[in-house]
């Protein structure tokens, strides 16, 4: 994988320009990656519904959660699938809005200088090998092309949102994922 770095997209993701996001404060403050899940409706996997989400065209009456969550302008840069494919919604040079009230080693306002990567799932279920995959190939990708970024600079958004968030949950496996990330 490859980033283009003067657009901020990934080569060979699909590209889903979501409308929510903003200028970072300092493009070049690119310091932090954070892991998260998702599932629309909460705990179904597959659809097009957390795409949706993103680009503020989910119907609210597809399903009675959807009442709830219609109305927010969320975005991450980028969503991991269960099958292990890519989508992205707003380049990485720019702020997308996935961590909301946060702060990261005495630092708020995590959107300004992180990197959001969803990751499709839930607090209850494993997720799947593919996705580890990936998400340790985009990882690398970041690092390689992003250089205030470091293998240590890669937390969770519970980490981030504690006691608010529980993502990417007790079923993301940590030690997996960083043993993956050294090879």
């Amino acid at each position: 994988m490859k980033i283009d770095r003067q657009a901020g997209w990934l080569k060979g993701a699909e590209i889903l320009p979501s409308p929510n996001y903003d200028d970072r404060p300092d493009e070049a403050d690119i310091t932090g990656i954070v892991i998260h899940n998702i599932s629309l409706p909460p705990g179904q996997f597959g659809g097009g519904w957390i795409k949706d989400l993103f680009l503020n065209q989910l119907d609210a009456d597809a399903h009675p959660y959807f009442t709830e969550i219609a109305h927010l302008k969320v975005s991450a840069h980028v969503l991991i699938r269960r099958d292990g494919s890519v989508q992205q919604f707003v380049p990485f040079h720019k702020r997308a809005w996935h961590a909301g009230v946060s702060c990261w080693e005495g630092r708020e306002r995590c959107n300004d200088f992180t990197i959001g990567i969803e990751m499709e799932g839930d607090d209850e279920t494993d997720f799947t090998e593919e996705q580890y995959i990936r998400l340790v190939e985009v990882s690398k990708t970041l690092l390689a092309t992003y250089p205030l970024l470091t293998n240590d600079r890669i937390t969770g958004h519970e980490h981030i949102a504690p006691g608010r968030k529980t993502d990417p949950g007790p079923h993301f496996d940590w030690q997996y994922f960083r043993q993956l990330l050294q090879t």
